[in-house]
């Protein structure tokens, strides 16, 4: 009987251990799995004491919203300024505005843009533009300026002829039936004709020419054409009367190569020329325009006042400024700054005056100045280093017997000389 209980007690003790064994593992993988979701399960806090008098602080406030990120600026690309300020309004014209006509090409359709900018506040002068965009001198079967601007001066009536032209002429010319290339002898021979053709033409009219040159371009041989051109359009305004205005250094570097970027009339750096290096921006075209406004007011007078009423005639300053050949000036002699007479004459220097001819030249001043004949000096004075002898002097009576001393210096001097 005892020996089976022994027995049962053993096989009891040892299914006991044989399920512990069995249920270990999975308590583990049980425990493991609770412990990972207490670990991402926030943590209690407790309450106490600084929860009590300053809040419980377990409540988490909500997150800000997101700060709004600001696109990114984009920067601006070389050679850009900020956006220039709108132009000005224009005001209302008087009925008898000073007419400005501008003649010629494309450029010279830019030109009048910006001179109609500038002069948006002058209510005595109006921009009149017969501009020709691919006008030149060389298609004059295209358009013949020299014969077509005497009826276009007569229908506006202008107060000045303001001419840009000649961007369109990189092209062969036809001379005495033969095709000339562009620059050589018979092909500058008769373009410089036609140049002056109208030139004439606009002289003929009593009409003053300012006459504005050609800007450097991006192609490196039309640059060098222009230079060439603008020599030939600078003869031909001068001969004619008027004014030739260069603007080649507005639109060029440092170096006197062509930039399209530069300063505007304001100092500003903007771009002055177009992608194709030959047309003008808004900012090139008013840039060209500052250069002509400053013969413009000298022509137009009082007309380009701002603030202006009213207007006289119009055969006031622009029916003969700008025509009249310049005198010849000689040239003027220097007039003296110290006036050796004192008599504050106001004649020139070298006048032809007959009182001062006869009269006698008395002062020591007067002798040195205007002849050249200093004053004789004295014996014994500082100026006087002739070396006389004592007796001679006496005898001529010229000075005062010698003292002791002079005829004990005397005496040394010969001995020295040896006589």
């Amino acid at each position: 009987m005892t020996a089976r209980r022994a027995t049962a007690t053993f096989l009891r003790l040892a299914l006991v251990v044989l399920c512990i064994a069995v249920a270990a593992p999975a308590a583990a993988v049980v425990t493991s799995g609770a412990a990972q979701a207490q670990e991402q399960q926030p943590r209690q806090h407790r309450f106490g004491l600084f929860d009590f008098l300053f809040g419980r602080r377990d409540r988490q406030e909500a997150p800000p919203p997101p700060a709004r990120q600001r696109p990114a600026a984009r920067s601006a690309p070389a050679g850009s300024a900020p956006a220039a300020p709108p132009p000005p309004q224009a005001v209302e014209k008087l009925e008898n505005a000073r007419p400005v006509l501008v003649v010629g090409d494309f450029m010279a359709g830019g030109l009048a843009e910006g001179l109609q900018d500038a002069f948006a506040q002058s209510p005595g002068v109006r921009v009149e533009v017969r501009a020709n965009g691919s006008s030149g001198f060389v298609r004059d079967d295209f358009y013949d300026w020299p014969s077509q601007i005497g009826g276009v001066i007569e229908e506006v009536k202008p107060a000045v002829v303001v001419v840009m032209l000649g961007a369109n002429d990189r092209q062969q010319l036809a001379v005495n039936g033969n095709r000339e290339r562009v620059r050589s002898d018979a092909w500058t021979a008769e373009y410089t004709t036609r140049v002056g053709k109208l030139a004439a033409a606009i002289r003929q009219a009593h009409v003053p020419l300012l006459w504005v040159g050609m800007p450097s371009f991006k192609p490196s041989g039309m640059t060098a054409d222009m230079l060439a051109l603008n020599d030939i359009y600078r003869a031909a305004a001068e001969q004619a009367g008027g004014e030739f205005v260069d603007i080649w250094e507005g639109f060029v570097d440092d170096n006197g190569a062509f930039t399209s970027v530069g300063p505007d009339m304001n100092g500003q750096r903007v771009r002055l020329r177009g992608s194709d290096g030959i047309n003008l921006t808004v900012a090139g075209k008013r840039k060209v325009a500052f250069y002509v406004e400053r013969p413009l007011n000298k022509l137009l007078g009082n007309a380009v006042a701002p603030g202006i009423a009213s207007l006289g005639p119009t055969t006031g300053p622009a029916a003969g400024i700008g025509m009249q050949q310049p005198a010849e000036i000689d040239r003027t002699a220097p007039i003296s700054l110290a006036d050796p007479a004192l008599d504050g004459g106001a004649a020139l220097l070298g006048a032809h005056d007959p009182a001062a001819e006869d009269r006698k030249l008395g002062t020591p001043v007067e002798k040195l100045v205007q002849e050249g004949l200093a004053p004789a000096s004295k014996p014994g004075r500082a100026d006087n280093f002739a070396i006389v002898p004592a007796s001679a002097e006496a005898a001529a009576g010229k000075t005062e017997p010698t003292t002791s001393a002079t005829a004990e210096t005397t005496s040394t001097i010969e001995t020295v000389s040896g006589k």
